[in-house]
Parts: C-alpha cells; structure tokens; sequence
C-alpha cells in the first residue's frame, strides 16, 4: 500500500473521530445550557433535606415550559446577588406567606375574604419558622415565588431579602427570570433523611 493511500485513511479516520467528538460535544452543551445542569450544594441551608457536598441534577425545561408547585426545590439567582442558591417554594403568585407562631400560613383572597391556611411541612425535622427584618408577612406578585430554606434557622432566604438591604429593595421574592431550575435528582445522597 502506497504511503498516499495510507495518508488518506489516516486522514479520514480522523475526520470520523473529530466529526463524532465535535457532534458529542454538541450534545453535551445543548443538554447542559437548555435541559439540566449539575450543582453541588453549599452550606447547610437546606439540611436536613439537602446536605453540603451533596450533588444534585437541575431540570431547566420545568421552569420555563411546566409549572413549578409549592414544595419543589429550585435553583436560582437573587436579585443583586452573582452566586446560584438552592430554596424550596412555598407561596405562589397571588398568595400572602405569613410566618406564625406555629410555623407558615398561606393566605389567598376570593370575593375579598382571606382564607388561610397552615403550610404542612412534612419535609422537615423540626421547625420553627420566625419572621425576620422585622417583616412577618409577604405579599407575592405575579412570576415570583416566596421561598425559605428547609433549615430555617440558618436559610438566608425570602424572609430577609437574600441578605440585600430590606428598606431599599422590595419585594422578597424570587422572580421566575431569575430560576435556574428544578432540582430533579440528587447523586451520593444520605439515605436516612428520605
């Protein structure tokens, strides 16, 4: 075999494997900026749920196209902040969240009558949610979501405006442009908090 023909099947088995590599690669992207995307958790906000370390699957496609539901866990970006957080939804568009005594009540108005509601909350240990920046009731507007961390002690969350200065800044809401996504799985996960 001449030194040209084998030059030429060299040449062209490597275009077969650059041609597979670039269409892999093609997919990966296209999954990982416009289907799901990998985190790891950070810091402790969401225990006993979500520990630190933990490494979990986000489903970009729900946010945008389904319909995000009261107790799911998102991913997303605080007005003024640069860092993605991980908080479970609890008051939807058109609801008033006040946090009672006994832990979290949703209020909805029809035909100007407030009816609330005490939030079951069977995804946490123990519980005792308390107001913070003196503000103990909050109104949602249309595409934001209200959102506190599991472990409520120790959630930088809905209640106090991520930590952004509560008198300049309003509302404490997480606006649906600023959702990543949906935590859809976890990976390595305790066993003993499910």
């Amino acid at each position: 075999m001449k030194f040209t023909t084998k030059l030429k099947y060299f040449l062209l088995d490597l275009f077969d494997m650059i041609s597979f590599l670039v269409f892999v690669w093609g997919i990966v992207l296209f999954i990982r900026f416009f289907v799901a995307n990998p985190y790891t958790v950070v810091w402790a906000s969401m225990a006993p749920t979500f520990s630190e370390n933990d490494f979990i699957i986000v489903d970009k496609i729900t946010p945008r196209f389904g319909q995000l539901e009261r107790g799911n866990v998102i991913v997303f970006v605080p007005p003024g902040k640069n860092i993605p957080y991980i908080k479970r939804v609890i008051g939807l568009p058109w609801e008033t969240v006040k946090i009672v005594h006994d832990g979290v009540e949703i209020c909805k108005t029809e035909n100007d009558i407030e009816q609330c509601n005490t939030l079951p909350e069977p995804y946490l240990s123990w519980s005792k949610t308390e107001a913070r920046c003196g503000v103990s009731e909050f109104k949602v507007d249309t595409w934001w979501l209200f959102v506190l961390g599991d472990n409520r002690w120790f959630s930088t969350d809905s209640r106090c405006c991520f930590g952004l200065n509560c008198y300049d800044w309003s509302p404490y809401t997480v606006p649906f442009d600023h959702i990543i996504g949906k935590v859809y799985v976890r990976f390595f996960p305790n066993f003993s908090t499910f």
